[in-house]
């Protein structure tokens, strides 16, 4: 193939589309997991906001005009989120994903990012084996829990919306759990009346900008994480990633009837900083 990689454009999304859609569909069936895009709809939605957000930078594979490929880099802290990379079913196997993840680390790195992370769904092995010759680390195991929602409040713990008045305490929140702040996704969460902060004893100790698929929290403690999990009126997506390792949540949520759905790979390359208090990261970090 003469195949060429290049930035994506907005007008690339009637290509795109469907390659992230048919990409992820052929792996899951193979291996007999939910998809982590139930519908062409979602894909198309998906790949919507990476071509259109400012700071999204997206590569795309090119053959004779035809997008092969693409694989995207979330610009919006120090440390970047990489994916979703999809690779058209039919041309899968010839190389086509590693040169879409050397552009996108490179561009990460050529704008001085700090670190770079991504999770890695366990059941494909090909790609933990790619992501691991390019320089990413291992970190913890997630599970992916999926179930309805429980409903459920814990005495002394408050949950409500968030307003820009509370960015600050979330932003230091992240700045002490992970050693930095997600300041922008933040933002975005509040304008967007997704961000939902916890309260004990006066002080906000834990926020989500939704327990679901793409997106992430952060907690003090486990039991300000549970009350997080507890009051989400959903988990879309195929569900919410939990490190394995936090043996006390873990074992909470198989107590309250969530099922695990599939295992899945925290990596890294560049700064990490292990983190100090309960989180759930979202399918980019």
């Amino acid at each position: 193939m003469s195949m060429t990689i290049r930035s994506a454009k907005r007008d690339d999304l009637a290509a795109v589309a469907p390659v992230l859609y048919s990409a992820f569909r052929s792996i899951s069936d193979q291996h007999r997991f939910p998809p982590d895009f139930d519908s062409p709809e979602t894909a198309h939605k998906v790949a919507s906001l990476l071509l259109n957000h400012p700071q999204f930078h997206g590569v795309v594979a090119e053959d004779a005009g035809r997008i092969l490929g693409s694989n995207f880099i979330d610009l919006r802290s120090p440390i970047v989120g990489l994916g979703p990379i999809s690779v058209d079913p039919e041309v899968q196997n010839k190389g086509i994903g590693r040169q879409l993840m050397i552009a996108e680390i490179e561009e990460a790195q050529r704008r001085g990012c700090a670190g770079i992370r991504l999770v890695q769904l366990a059941y494909h092995n090909r790609s933990l084996c790619l992501y691991t010759t390019l320089g990413f680390r291992s970190r913890t195991p997630l599970s992916i829990m999926q179930g309805k929602p429980l409903n459920q409040r814990f005495a002394g713990y408050e949950v409500r919306a968030a307003t820009l008045a509370d960015t600050e305490a979330c932003n230091a929140l992240c700045r002490r759990v992970h050693g930095m702040d997600r300041r922008q996704e933040v933002e975005e969460s509040v304008g967007q009346n997704s961000l939902m902060v916890v309260e004990h004893l006066g002080s906000i100790t834990g926020y989500t900008n939704g327990v679901g698929f793409f997106t992430h929290t952060v907690a003090d403690s486990d039991r300000s994480l549970m009350t997080l999990i507890a009051t989400a009126p959903s988990f879309p997506g195929p569900g919410f990633f939990l490190p394995t390792t936090n043996f006390e949540v873990f074992n909470w949520c198989l107590g309250q009837g969530l099922r695990l759905v599939a295992q899945a790979t925290y990596m890294t390359i560049g700064l990490f900083n292990e983190p100090d208090g309960a989180w759930l990261p979202g399918v980019l970090y």
